[in-house]
């Protein structure tokens, strides 16, 4: 039986060639002609309002590592917390467009994407589908995943600025999905580090090789120390 993944509308704070010619054979794209995302926010109140946002959920974010019991940092680093390093805001590292979702036999293993954890255990989602974008000329992919336990969409992913100045094991996104049409924003000025890269103790995947991207990412978190 052919499973559909569904999604809903929601916010989330959230081997390459795997999808070959072996995928390409079992899985359908419902996007009779993909559209790759360059849509991008040219009206200036548009723009400031997504600075806004943007602003918003960084302070967010520092005030949860500051003073959140949950808060992945360990005592000595709160004491001494002030706010997380960010890149500038550059909406140009944000992009809308259609996602192209798989339909994948539940029977098939496909349909699973495993993921090694830095714990060395393993983490299974779901695949959800992918999402194209053009940065620089050049068209990307990232593949798109859903939580076993909820609707959660995830993108774990990695680029050219990992180890550099950001953390060496990649970031991750979380994303809208806009209704009707099964539209996206991914904006990777709220990328973020995972918990691992601040307190050794926390489990967190790895980003797969299918979503390594072959360019520099200068947006969003960067490297903690």
């Amino acid at each position: 039986m052919a499973i559909e993944l569904k999604g809903k509308h929601y916010r989330k704070r959230t081997k390459k060639g795997i999808l070959g010619a072996t995928l390409v054979a079992l899985v359908v794209l419902l996007s009779a002609s993909p559209l790759v995302a360059i849509d991008q926010p040219n009206d200036k109140m548009e723009q400031s309002e997504i600075i806004k946002e943007i602003r918003k959920f960084r302070k967010e974010r520092d005030e949860f590592f500051k003073t959140h019991q949950r808060s992945p940092l360990t005592w000595s680093d709160k004491l001494k917390f002030d706010r997380l390093s960010y890149y500038p805001i550059d909406l140009k590292y944000r992009f809308k467009g259609k996602i192209e979702r798989y339909i994948i036999d539940i029977r098939d293993p496909q349909y699973y994407a495993t993921f090694l954890t830095n714990k060395g255990t393993k983490k299974r989602y779901i695949r959800y589908g992918q999402f194209r974008f053009t940065l620089h000329g050049k068209e990307y992919v990232l593949q798109i995943y859903k939580s076993m336990l909820s609707d959660m969409l995830f993108i774990p992913f990695k680029d050219k600025t990992n180890g550099k100045t950001t953390e060496p094991g990649g970031r991750y996104l979380d994303a809208e999905i806009l209704l009707p049409g099964y539209e996206m924003v991914i904006d990777f000025n709220i990328a973020y580090n995972p918990s691992c890269a601040y307190n050794e103790k926390f489990i967190c995947v790895l980003p797969p090789e299918e979503n390594a991207l072959n360019n520099e990412i200068p947006a969003g978190e960067m490297k903690f120390r």
